[in-house]
């Protein structure tokens, strides 16, 4: 560390007088610190909604299934292994509106969305 000079002002306050490198070090660290304190806080929060259940991350054979162009609806129902006529019957629709909602030929609406989700036991945002 340079040579730093202490000066008192007239009300007795102490300032602090140091070469600019040094200077500029300090802001340096004090932003990198805090950078660090906001990855902390980023990653608290992360395990915080992973540990509730309130994540919105879909498992990992669910992603596999989007990436092969499969819809939300068609790849949850894979994972749950279970076929359309199932899924149909346990919801209360047809095994072909489970279809055309799979290749997006018609909208879920929110009763139905909220069927399909309490069936294949995953959060509605899941699938909608």
């Amino acid at each position: 560390m340079g040579r730093i000079q202490i000066i008192r002002t007239p009300s007795g306050e102490e300032m602090v007088v140091l070469p600019r490198t040094e200077y500029d070090a300090l802001v340096a660290a004090a932003e990198a610190a805090d950078e660090d304190a906001d990855d902390v806080a980023i990653y608290d929060a992360r395990k915080a909604a992973l540990a509730s259940g309130k994540d919105g991350t879909l498992p990992e054979p669910v992603s596999a299934l989007l990436l092969k162009g499969h819809s939300r609806l068609k790849a949850i129902r894979l994972w749950r292994e279970m076929t359309q006529t199932e899924l149909a019957k346990q919801a209360g629709v047809g095994q072909g509106y489970i279809s055309d909602m799979e290749s997006g030929r018609r909208p879920m609406g929110g009763e139905v969305l909220q069927a399909l989700a309490a069936r294949l036991n995953v959060p509605p945002e899941w699938i909608g």
